[in-house]
């Protein structure tokens, strides 16, 4: 489904028909440096309206610095995290960027050059002999943003959170979040929120320890009054083999994991020739495997986590999950292969025909042992995918999702697309064939019971004019309620929350 307005020429008109067809310096034009940081600048619509009831703030962090120096990213995910933050009052808008003062990001700074190795591949100046051997990270901050009690947290899987301020987006330094983490220990980029299965809202997240054996250790915090960044819920469990894990997905009574089939040959990366990311390969005859954790707040609290097999491919994302009898549903975007980008290839001139897309696929596990079936939702290459934040843990009937626009194989995410889950009809907004979106957040009407009822938030890159837009779209059939244009151009962002106001 299309929708026809009078707009000005920034997006072209979603009625025109595109048929995959995109610029590749439009799109490479979304990856640049942000120069300037700003405070509460007012957002004004380009065409629309901001809708009254919208209140609350849009935290998004992302890559924001992919050269010093001279010397350019290998990846664009070994990039600086900044985090972007909207609030909204009042059929109004402000706009904050800010990157987080990681240590590394203050030491780069000052030396105007890379310092660090990048996990994706980027490789200190100097050649093999300045990397070899070095094994030290540098804390990104740039995968996640949340709100927890009175804190903003900058997350990246590989280490702690970075606390920040939620209104001025000021680095407070890493946060043990009151003692719970470690130093070094890693915290997810990727938490859950419960809507309130067993009570009370409340935040899951987890960290893991990887190698020969892997551990994972599951947390939940609480979220509301004054308990709020409270660690209420906390257990460790060790698996067998090696986890590359950034998602997962929670119902009222499980944590669910897939451990892909990935191995990780280090030497490479020791030897300065690779980064870490890169030396993970598919795992020849290996199966993925789901662990489905007990939670201590449902019925299984206390007993062992459950292992099953998981169809082959490789998942970087979930949907969703939810319970049916003697069965746990969990919706996912596999591939079909690990997707990597090797050390003689250049992001920005990678073939993209050779990439493996991303297919929403539900598995549909067994708890007594009858195996897994397994349903694919089309072709179209997808990512990002939600459903409404009431239905976390819960059967949905709806998902918003970043598409491409060619309807097979990977293409840049140009488009966004509401799936209803049940019978499959969808409806299509499209920024083709010049504009590049995001991860799509969907934000419910207060008030309203509707599954479908409220409004989908949408960071765009717009090749043509190259400028940053926000784009609100109406949840029920994607059609533009407000575009709004950045003051500042904003690089494609990683993940987004939404805090509602008090």
């Amino acid at each position: 489904m299309s929708f026809a307005n009078d707009r000005p020429s920034t997006f072209p008109s979603a009625s025109v028909e595109v048929h995959g067809g995109f610029d590749r310096d439009d799109w490479a034009s979304g990856y640049f440096n942000v120069e300037q940081e700003l405070n509460d600048v007012a957002l004004r619509p380009l065409r629309g309206k901001l809708p009254a009831e919208l209140c609350g703030s849009l935290y998004r962090n992302g890559p924001a610095r992919f050269e010093r120096g001279g010397q350019s990213l290998h990846h664009p995910f070994d990039g600086d995290g900044m985090i972007t933050a909207l609030h909204f009052s009042k059929g109004e808008v402000l706009l904050s960027n800010r990157f987080v003062r990681t240590e590394g990001w203050l030491e780069e700074e000052e030396a105007g050059r890379y310092l660090y190795r990048g996990v994706f591949g980027t490789q200190k100046p100097g050649g093999v002999f300045a990397n070899i051997f070095d094994v030290r990270f540098k804390n990104i901050a740039n995968t996640h943003v949340v709100r927890l009690g009175d804190q903003l947290l900058a997350l990246w899987e590989a280490a702690g959170p970075h606390a920040l301020d939620p209104v001025s987006l000021e680095t407070h330094g890493l946060s043990s979040l009151n003692g719970v983490l470690k130093p070094g220990e890693a915290f997810s980029a990727h938490p859950r929120f419960d809507p309130g299965h067993h009570g009370e809202p409340c935040m899951v997240t987890f960290g893991v320890k990887t190698g020969p054996t892997s551990k994972i250790r599951l947390m939940e915090f609480a979220t509301q009054g004054p308990d709020a960044g409270r660690l209420i819920s906390d257990r460790s469990d060790s698996f067998s083999g090696f986890a590359f894990l950034h998602d997962f997905a929670i119902t009222p009574n499980w944590a669910v994991f897939l451990q892909n089939a990935i191995d990780f040959k280090p030497l490479p990366f020791l030897l300065g020739q690779k980064g870490a990311a890169q030396c993970l390969t598919s795992k020849p005859g290996a199966r993925a495997k789901f662990w489905l954790i007990p939670r201590n707040s449902g019925a299984f609290a206390g007993q062992s986590p459950r292992i099953l097999d998981a169809p082959d491919g490789f998942v970087f994302h979930h949907l969703n999950a939810w319970e049916e009898g003697d069965e746990v549903v969990v919706e996912s975007i596999y591939y079909r292969d690990y997707p990597s980008i090797e050390p003689d290839q250049d992001f920005l001139s990678m073939d993209f025909d050779l990439i493996p897309e991303g297919q929403l696929t539900r598995c549909r596990i067994n708890l007594l042992g009858k195996g897994i079936e397994t349903k694919r939702f089309g072709d179209r290459c997808c990512e990002f995918a939600m459903v409404n934040p009431r239905r976390q843990g819960l059967s949905a009937r709806y998902s918003w999702m970043a598409v491409a626009e060619r309807e097979t194989g990977y293409a840049p995410l140009q488009g966004i697309k509401k799936l209803d889950l049940i019978n499959g009809d969808k409806c299509l907004w499209s920024a083709a064939p010049r504009g590049f979106v995001g991860e799509p957040f969907m934000v419910p009407r207060p008030g309203s019971d509707a599954e479908d009822d409220g409004w989908v938030l949408v960071q765009a890159w717009n090749g043509a004019s190259c400028a940053t837009e926000l784009v609100i779209l109406n949840a029920d059939d994607l059609s533009e309620q407000a575009v709004l244009e950045m003051p500042t151009p904003i690089p494609y962002g990683l993940h987004a929350s939404w805090v509602a106001a008090d």
